[in-house]
C-alpha cells in the first residue's frame, strides 16, 4: 500500500479545500463547519491511493517476478486473487467516503478511480502515456479536495500536479535499470517550469511574502538537488532517490497551495503531514 506515499494524497485534499474555502462565502477558512467532509475527502484520497499501488502490484506480479522477486506477490507472501480483492475494495472504500461528501466528489473519485486503473492495467506501459496518466490521477485528487463545497473553482489548478507528477513518472522509469537522460533533461525542465508556474500562482494571490518565497525555495532545492545528482549519473540509486525526494515534496507543494489560499496557520497543518511520511518511508517503500 506503500505507507509512506498516503498522507501524500491526504495532502492534496487538505490544498483543495483551502483553494475552495479562499473564493466561497459559505464557510471560513477554518473549514471548522464542513471538518466532517474534509475527514471523509481525506480518507477517500487516502484509500483510493492505496487501492492503486495494490493494484498496480497485481497487474505487474509477472514483470515483478524478474525484476523485484521480493515483493509480496511475487515472494508467494501475498496470493495474486487476494491483491486484487484487496486494492478493488480499497477504491470501493474511496467511492464511498466521497458519495458521502457530495455529488461533485463522487464524480471525481469516479473518473479518477477509473484513471487509476487505466495507468495500473495498460497506460504505464507506455512512457509518456503512463506519465500523462499518473499526472491527470494526481490533478483529480486535487479536484477531489476542491469539491468539497460541491463546486469545482480554481479547476485549473489542477495542471500543476499534472505537470508535476509526470516529471517525477518520466524520472521514476529509470529505476531498475538506469535512467534516460533525455527523459531526466524533459523532467528537470518540467520541474523548473512547475516552480515558475507556483510562483506566479502565489503572487497572483497577493501571498508573495518572506514566507512563501522561502517555502517555494524549500521545494524547489527538495525536488531539483536529487533530480541534478540522477541527471548527473543516472544509476538506478540516485534515480529511486530522485523519485523519492519528488514524491514526498509533494506535500511542501500543498502546503505552498494552502498558505497562498488561506492561512499560515493550515498550512503548517498541512506541514505535518512531511514528517509523517517520511517516518513511514523508513520502514516502507516508497517505490
Amino acid at each position: 500500500m506503500r505507507p509512506a506515499n498516503l498522507p501524500t494524497a491526504g495532502a492534496d485534499v487538505l490544498a483543495g479545500a483551502a483553494i475552495a474555502a479562499a473564493v466561497s462565502t459559505q464557510i471560513p477558512f477554518t473549514l471548522t463547519t464542513a471538518f466532517s467532509d474534509l475527514v471523509l475527502l481525506f480518507f477517500s484520497s487516502v484509500a483510493l491511493y492505496a487501492g492503486g499501488v495494490v493494484l498496480n502490484d497485481y497487474f505487474d506480479a509477472d514483470l515483478d517476478a524478474i525484476e523485484r522477486p521480493e515483493r509480496v506477490i511475487p515472494s508467494g507472501l501475498i496470493k495474486k486473487k487476494e491483491a486484487l480483492l484487496f486494492g478493488l475494495a480499497w477504491l470501493f472504500l474511496g467511492l464511498i467516503l466521497a458519495y458521502l461528501v457530495n455529488q461533485t466528489s463522487l464524480v471525481i473519485a469516479i473518473v479518477l478511480a477509473f484513471c487509476i486503473l487505466l495507468y495500473d492495467a495498460r497506460a504505464k506501459r507506455h512512457a509518456f502515456a503512463g506519465a500523462l496518466t499518473m499526472g491527470v490521477c494526481r490533478g483529480l485528487n486535487l479536484l477531489l479536495g476542491i469539491s468539497i463545497l460541491g463546486g469545482l473553482t480554481h479547476w485549473p489548478l489542477a495542471g500543476i500536479p499534472i505537470l508535476y507528477i509526470f516529471a517525477i513518472t518520466l524520472i521514476s522509469q529509470g529505476e531498475v535499470h538506469g535512467g534516460n537522460k533525455r527523459n531526466l533533461l524533459l523532467a528537470g525542465t518540467i520541474y523548473v517550469s512547475v516552480i515558475l508556474i507556483v510562483l506566479y500562482v502565489v503572487n497572483a494571490q497577493e501571498s508573495l511574502n518572506g514566507i512563501s518565497i522561502g517555502a517555494i525555495a524549500v521545494f524547489a532545492l527538495a525536488i531539483l538537488i536529487p533530480w541534478y545528482r540522477a541527471f548527473r549519473s543516472p544509476e538506478p540509486r540516485l534515480i529511486k532517490k530522485a523519485v523519492i525526494a519528488g514524491v514526498l515534496s509533494i506535500i511542501l507543494l500543498d502546503v505552498i497551495f494552502a498558505a497562498s489560499f488561506g492561512h499560515i496557520s493550515y498550512a503548517f497543518f498541512v506541514l505535518l503531514l512531511l514528517p509523517i511520511s517520511m517516518g513511514l518511508g523508513s520502514l516502507f517503500k516508497v517505490t
